[in-house]
């Protein structure tokens, strides 16, 4: 290893717990208990190696967008740290639902009927069913995937009784010139009105408004992992 390497691993480690700390300390000013928000490390666009510091130090949850990445990277990690989770939080074609049911332990980006058929077949076919969150485009930014939030509450009931789904939460991510909290009250509100406890919101530069608002899983990546290279 050189020392660049062994530098980055430290940088790694070390980010990572400054992270837990601003989450403890922001659960703490909004009252609630640090235990009830679940850090995703989002790990997309970065190798096993980078990954490996954070699975040392504990980290357990990891975002990936993309199902081809997760699995060329994942299944070997997973077996030297079984107890960890992964989340896909990128959106889900259909033709690789198969193979997300697989390999994932939560989809955040349930967003279309369509894909919501597909995946009750498949875990109604398979032995393992995912934890489910419907993405809602609380900005209605045309360019991001999502259901508008005139349609979040009949999506949730189409999924719930027509196609059998356990929703467990919603996630958003809100328009980036935008102040985040807004969005996040509003998806709170969507969520207390549908019965769902968990919502999937707030990332590395907003991610204590998040928890602020009832975060219960905040997706962080660069102010764990470092800027990433895209492919």
């Amino acid at each position: 290893m050189t020392q660049t390497d062994s530098s980055r691993q430290a940088d790694i480690t070390a980010n990572l717990a400054a992270v837990r700390a601003r989450i403890a300390a922001a659960a703490q000013a909004a009252g609630r208990d640090p235990a009830s928000i679940t850090l995703i490390a989002v790990s997309k666009f970065h190798n096993a190696e980078a990954v490996l510091p954070a699975l040392v130090a504990g980290q357990c949850d990891f975002g990936e967008n993309r199902v081809q990445e997760a699995a060329a990277k994942w299944p070997p990690l997973c077996e030297n740290f079984p107890e960890c989770r992964l989340h896909l939080i990128g959106p889900l074609q259909t033709n690789k639902v198969r193979e997300a049911v697989t390999l994932f332990d939560a989809i955040h980006t349930l967003d279309r009927e369509r894909l919501a058929r597909r995946l009750a077949d498949e875990i109604t076919a398979s032995a393992k069913s995912p934890a489910l969150f419907v993405q809602v485009n609380t900005g209605l930014e045309p360019q991001k995937a999502g259901v508008a939030p005139k349609d979040a509450d009949r999506f949730i009931a189409q999924c719930r009784v027509e196609f059998g789904l356990n929703i467990c939460g919603l996630m958003c991510i809100p328009p980036a010139q935008e102040n985040a909290s807004p969005h996040f009250k509003f998806l709170a509100e969507i969520a207390a009105r549908n019965g769902l406890r968990q919502l999937s919101m707030g990332m590395s530069d907003d991610f204590e408004a998040a928890i602020a608002h009832g975060a219960t899983h905040v997706r962080i990546g660069s102010a764990i992992f470092g800027a990433r290279s895209q492919r």
